[in-house]
């Protein structure tokens, strides 16, 4: 079982990039944490919407990673989200070992860097929209799903 915690970027940090508006007027850039690692895929900009809520305790089954592209959410309209995260393992699949959760509110979203194993997009209070930017080239490499061997239980 692991626990959830706040996202906040030093713990976030080796996964990615937390993005949040900044305190007063103007812009903040988070170029650093976009990365793609193959030379021919394209921008992608999506919007998904998730409907059903999970509810904590929170059984992870299902594990997905991008193994070239960075990937980013940015909340567009939702209240609290869960974020599940592990390393990529020696010996393949997620580092279940070094998964790690962190619950996220409105006013952040996240960028999954490259080869970050995440859980897929999953929603805590209510339904939530949010828009996704990545990269794909429409192959195989886009995007690898593993079923985890048993659950891990996520606690609040």
């Amino acid at each position: 079982m692991i626990r959830a915690q706040p996202l906040d970027p030093a713990s976030f940090a080796p996964f990615g990039t937390v993005l949040r508006a900044p305190d007063g007027p103007g812009r903040d850039y988070f170029d650093a944490g976009l990365s793609n690692l193959r030379p021919e895929p394209k921008p992608s900009l999506s919007i998904a919407r998730v409907v059903e809520p999970v509810v904590l305790p929170f059984a992870v089954k299902l594990m997905e990673r991008h193994a070239f592209s960075s990937q980013s959410f940015v909340p567009m309209q939702a209240a609290r989200w869960l974020v599940v995260v592990a390393p990529h393992a020696a010996n393949g699949g997620p580092d279940i070992k070094r998964m790690q959760a962190f619950i996220a509110g409105p006013d952040a979203g996240i960028i999954f860097g490259a080869d970050i194993w995440h859980h897929p997009l999953t929603v805590l209070d209510g339904p939530g929209s949010f828009a996704i930017g990545m990269w794909r080239a429409g192959d195989d490499g886009d995007e690898e799903f593993f079923d985890l061997p048993e659950p891990v239980i996520v606690s609040g």
